[in-house]
């Protein structure tokens, strides 16, 4: 076997952190609880068992050098954050304590509980949470990965550390034409993004005098605007009251960057339409490295409960945020919700005692229709509004808006990442206190 790249980490206060980054080296290791990914979710679940179970009995899977605040990317796209204030470097956002596995999972091996990494090693462990996220499919549309990477092309998308400046080079470039943006046909993380994309364009052209040269179309692959119909009215209607065509069930499957024009399929259908600039979404979907495992249902994500997060078969594996199969929208305040039903649940397994936590579904995705509004929607399984705030938060609010751009950022570097952010249910009960405000049954 090759030898596999260990990182121990050195502990860090709340706001910066200083680690070790000299390797150990071994044919194999083992763990108490392995963490599979270094996003959001396995940050936070990661600090969060590395405090109770302490120093040497966590081990992270991560194959990265920088972690990105990918929900700040819409903000990139319109000009109102730089790149550089999303990305810190990895090993400053992994919990004190535990174990920096610089290496890829190839292959999982839950019957025997041991994964294998990329290098060749393998990693044995009594219980593992899963918490890989999905990746983006650019070769699913043709021609694509070669006009995003082409920069005179148009074509831009926000889900990219790699390609999310070049939405706003694109707007500033922009001088007349159609103006594309695009939502596939197939599950993605944050679901609001692509509309945000839209709206915050919309703007960006208005303020610079060129909405009227411009025609905006919004062309999704899937049967609905949004999950929750509550939210999905609110939001048509303002994407209709900005002059924005919006076309449902239509998802693109091309581009014809010789000709400038891109290829879209809806169920009886193929049709082209022009565009100057367009924004794509790209589809998604579990990494296949674990899509190919006994861990998956048939749509390819882990297979779990969806109030208990226990995995059906394994009761040692949990799983955490996008790479799940929970019927709800893939987002870091879903993650948030999870985390403290996984760590409250998994604890309940080491003791052997029953799981004493469930997951309602709560997500939540901040809707960013310019550049001071914002319509905050939060939602359950129910998809019915869940809201934190005594408000209204269906209407656009540029309170919301700070949240989005100030606030939220600071708890997740400080807080989330940190494993002491659960979401804010705990506010949402103080706002509510006693049935004073009630939270409003809408359909």
């Amino acid at each position: 076997m090759k030898s596999l790249k260990l990182c121990p980490l050195k502990s860090y206060n709340l706001l910066s952190s200083s680690f070790s980054t000299s390797p150990l080296s071994s044919s194999s290791h083992s763990c108490k609880l392995l963490v599979v990914g270094g996003g959001a979710a396995g940050c936070s679940m990661a600090a969060k068992f590395t405090s109770k179970l302490g120093k040497g009995q966590v081990s992270i899977v991560e194959p990265t050098d920088d972690h990105y605040y990918q929900p700040m990317f819409t903000l990139i796209g319109g000009g109102m954050k730089k790149l550089s204030d999303s990305r810190r470097p990895m090993k400053s956002v992994l919990p004190s304590g535990a174990t920096w596995v610089k290496d890829k999972i190839v292959s999982f091996d839950p019957e025997n509980n041991r994964v294998r990494t990329q290098a060749g090693s393998e990693i044995s462990y009594e219980y593992m949470i899963v918490a890989s996220g999905i990746q983006m499919y650019y070769d699913r549309v043709k021609g694509l990965q070669e006009a995003l990477d082409q920069p005179d092309s148009g074509v831009s998308t926000n889900y990219s550390p790699q390609y999310v400046e070049k939405t706003l080079r694109n707007l500033q470039h922009f001088q007349s034409g159609p103006v594309l943006y695009t939502f596939p046909a197939t599950p993605i993380k944050c679901g609001g993004a692509p509309m945000k994309a839209v709206l915050i364009g919309d703007e960006y052209l208005r303020k610079h005098k060129k909405r009227d040269a411009a025609k905006l179309t919004y062309c999704t692959g899937m049967g609905v605007l949004f999950p929750s119909p509550f939210y999905a009215e609110k939001i048509h209607d303002i994407l209709i009251g900005r002059g924005v065509d919006v076309h449902k069930g239509k998802a693109l499957v091309e581009i014809d960057l010789a000709n400038k024009e891109a290829v879209f399929k809806s169920e009886d259908k193929t049709e082209r339409l022009p565009y100057a600039i367009m924004h794509v979404t790209p589809p998604m979907g579990p990494v296949p490295e674990l899509a190919t495992s006994r861990l998956v249902d048939q749509s390819g994500y882990v297979n779990v409960d969806k109030a208990t997060l226990q995995h059906v078969k394994y009761s040692n594996v949990f799983a955490i945020g996008d790479c799940s199969n929970l019927p709800t929208s893939k987002t870091a305040a879903a993650v948030a919700g999870q985390c403290k039903v996984v760590y409250d649940n998994l604890s309940a397994v080491m003791k052997n005692r029953a799981l004493p936590h469930e997951y309602n579904g709560y997500t939540s995705c901040p809707l960013v229709t310019g550049y001071s509004k914002c319509v905050m929607a939060e939602f359950d399984y129910t998809l019915k509004p869940l809201e934190t705030f005594p408000v209204d938060q269906s209407k656009e609010r540029s309170l919301m808006f700070q949240m989005k751009k100030q606030v939220m950022p600071f708890l997740y570097w400080n807080l989330m990442l940190r494993g002491y952010w659960n979401g804010p249910g705990v506010f949402r009960q103080m706002f509510h206190l006693g049935g004073l405000v009630k939270q409003q049954n809408r359909q």
